[in-house]
């Protein structure tokens, strides 16, 4: 990795020699704009050519799935051999404008997708959700080995034709509970063959996947990864188990770390229960990558909490992270990168969405439908609102989603 001055406007040139603008990453959000084939709609490509003239250095998509007979959601877009790839060039176009890069996040939900949406899921083990998830999720099914392999497969065909489609690069998913983070915890991958047991076997899955797209679009095409720096659960994927990861990864060559946490049933990535300490930090994970740079050079990126310029560059010189995650910011400022760029003391300014009532908030899942339905309306066209009253997103989402509307949804 390229030593440089560490500043937000810096570029930073990653360990196959691509080169990023600058240190500001758009990290990814659902954004529920895919269309009934599951393919990228012109509202998604006019959404990404809005961050793209935004400023963002490194632009991360929503979760594109490697399976349709897996979705997390029902608008989420999937990429297989049956998708039309003149979409997505249109989405790779509008997306890349402005010298930025533009990566693909491919994932497999695992157990996390509703009931409504599939009726038996699959998981490393059959450990159902819990934490009262088990009213919208239905209990997994154990994979079988060739079902693994063919799913390692799914992502390695999904990587070649992001390329093909002109994506910059990938990132993986292996945060968040998915499917990827689900073999990596002892919690819920309690299997007894080479898949489970020991960390090594846990890891065994992700590894698979890389090495795999990695023989499939080559080493000059980036493959990056978004990992949990731990799940915040009983018996679950630890930070000792996240770093071991890591060093593993490096090893194997990845270009770009992006660090998080927690899953459905822990949320921490939505700032569930965060310390007084992260909080003046802004970061939710910064004490995590601390320790991390210790143990390796591969470029991290710290996303969640990030409000400040101040606090951006403060954690960029301490030398933790080596770029900004940025997620909801830019769902009501899309324009916030070119404004940190301009003035590096600019604060968003994020109100917490509210209707007054909690379980109503609650069941609406405001902390994540709130900035879904602000990105809806930058992808049509509409004017945002920070200040956005948030009964008019209840209703939306009770209209568009009908029975389904407050089923549980990604983070």
């Amino acid at each position: 990795m390229e030593n440089v001055q560490k500043d937000l406007g810096s570029s930073l040139t990653l360990t196959n020699g691509v080169t990023l603008k600058n240190r500001l990453f758009k990290s990814a959000m659902s954004e529920q704009l895919g269309d009934k084939r599951h393919n990228p709609t012109n509202e998604l490509a006019h959404l990404y050519d809005i961050w793209a003239q935004g400023g963002i250095g490194l632009s991360v998509t929503g979760n594109v799935m490697v399976d349709r007979s897996a979705l997390g959601e029902p608008k989420n877009v999937v990429l297989d051999e049956e998708s039309d790839l003149s979409m997505f060039e249109k989405w790779t176009e509008a997306g890349k404008k402005n010298y930025t890069h533009l990566w693909i996040q491919l994932n497999h939900p695992g157990k996390q997708t509703p009931k409504f949406l599939t009726r038996e899921p699959v998981a490393p083990s059959a450990i159902p959700l819990g934490k009262g998830l088990e009213k919208t999720f239905n209990p997994p099914r154990e994979l079988t080995e060739a079902e693994i392999l063919e799913i390692i497969d799914k992502f390695a065909k999904s990587t070649g034709l992001a390329k093909q489609a002109g994506f910059s690069g990938v990132q993986i998913h292996g945060a968040h509970g998915y499917l990827v983070s689900q073999f990596l915890s002892p919690h819920n991958n309690r299997r007894s063959d080479d898949w489970g047991g020991s960390l090594e076997n846990r890891m065994r899955f992700v590894l698979e996947v890389f090495r795999k797209i990695r023989e499939t679009v080559g080493d000059g095409f980036p493959v990056g990864i978004k990992l949990n720096s731990a799940d915040f659960m009983k018996s679950g994927f630890s930070p000792e188990d996240s770093m071991a990861v890591v060093k593993k990864l490096q090893e194997e060559g990845v270009d770009l770390i992006e660090i998080s946490g927690g899953t459905y049933e822990s949320p921490s990535m939505t700032g569930y229960k965060v310390k007084a300490s992260t909080q003046k930090r802004e970061a939710y994970f910064l004490e995590y990558a601390d320790q991390l740079r210790k143990e390796t050079d591969v470029p991290l990126v710290v996303t969640g909490g990030f409000r400040s310029g101040a606090a951006m560059r403060a954690a960029l010189q301490s030398g933790a992270t080596d770029m900004i995650g940025l997620a909801r910011p830019l769902a009501v400022e899309p324009d916030f990168p070119n404004r940190l760029l301009e003035d590096e003391t600019c604060t968003s300014n994020l109100a917490e969405p509210s209707t007054g009532i909690g379980a109503v908030d609650k069941m609406a899942m405001l902390s994540i439908t709130w900035y879904e339905y602000q990105i809806d309306r930058i992808a049509r066209n509409k004017p945002v609102d920070p200040n956005q009253n948030a009964w008019p997103v209840v209703f939306q989402i009770a209209t568009r989603m009908g029975a389904h509307a407050f089923s549980k949804r990604r983070a």
